[in-house]
């Protein structure tokens, strides 16, 4: 087994504006494995996806320790990178983050993903200063844990349409730049796939730029080209299997056939592929 600190500089190592790195995020332990057998250069779990898969829903609802136990059990069976999606760190202060980013470097992560967007109701988002706050707690943490985590600030400015049409791209950066200064070793901006606002945003963020991608967005390649260095699947992929799985039992109970069923990965080689 590779040792977590190498690990951790290879994850670093992988985010490459231009030849960014690519990941189709996991919700569990089986996902894991087949993205790990697919060619994945890491792994990373989505928030939404695991707590689908645990029957929550998405949004600050899962608990800390459902989170990091279900990331030391990936661990534990791919030996490779593991980035955990911590949506905003499960914790109600900075020293709440701290403290979950100490559970979650400990359980093998060597990466984590933490958001703006809250779940009170007052703003969409946290203010600023507040985030900058928490990504702070999270890179002190980190450091005191002796392992070279990558701290992905995602920004959800272009999510929650926080700063207007007009400022839309002004805000992001500002926040960018505040959680870059505060430690973040990258920023993620979701639910941007216009490539003329991609390459404006990699060319206004010192550190590797991080978009998501799915149906309709544009190629690998021409992200690639707009400088994104890292472009994640979120929760798309474990939508696209829960899609299967409800319209195959709705095909069942109502019209009695099978047909949503085809294409699935052979009983033998899943099998062979989780031993």
């Amino acid at each position: 087994m590779t040792s977590q600190q190498d690990h951790a500089q290879l994850f670093r190592s992988l985010h490459t504006p231009g030849s960014p790195l690519l990941l189709a995020n996991a919700w569990d332990l089986g996902s894991a494995r087949i993205i790990a057998d697919a060619g994945a250069r890491a792994v990373a779990t989505t928030s939404a996806g695991v707590a689908w898969g645990q029957g929550t829903a998405d949004g600050n609802n899962l608990s800390a320790d459902d989170m990091v136990a279900l990331v030391a059990r990936i661990a534990a069976v791919v030996d490779m990178p593991l980035s955990a999606d911590l949506e905003s760190g499960y914790g109600k202060d900075p020293a709440g983050v701290a403290e979950t980013v100490t559970r979650i470097v400990a359980a093998g992560a060597v990466g984590v993903n933490i958001e703006d967007t809250h779940s009170e109701t007052v703003s969409p988002l946290r203010p600023t200063d507040e985030q900058a706050e928490r990504i702070a707690a999270a890179r002190v943490a980190a450091d005191a844990a002796g392992v070279a985590l990558f701290v992905n600030a995602r920004v959800d400015t272009y999510f929650h349409g926080v700063g207007g049409e007009a400022d839309l791209l002004g805000e992001t950066l500002a926040r960018a730049r505040a959680y870059v200064d505060a430690g973040a070793d990258g920023v993620f901006v979701p639910w941007v796939t216009d490539l003329a606002v991609v390459a404006a945003l990699a060319e206004g963020i010192d550190v590797p730029l991080n978009i998501l991608a799915g149906p309709g967005a544009p190629s690998v390649a021409e992200f690639a080209k707009a400088g994104a260095a890292r472009i994640s699947l979120g929760s798309s992929m474990a939508s696209a299997a829960y899609g299967v799985a409800h319209r195959a039992s709705r095909e069942l109970f109502t019209s009695g056939t099978y047909a949503a069923l085809a294409g699935g990965v052979g009983y033998a080689e899943l099998n062979a592929l989780m031993r």
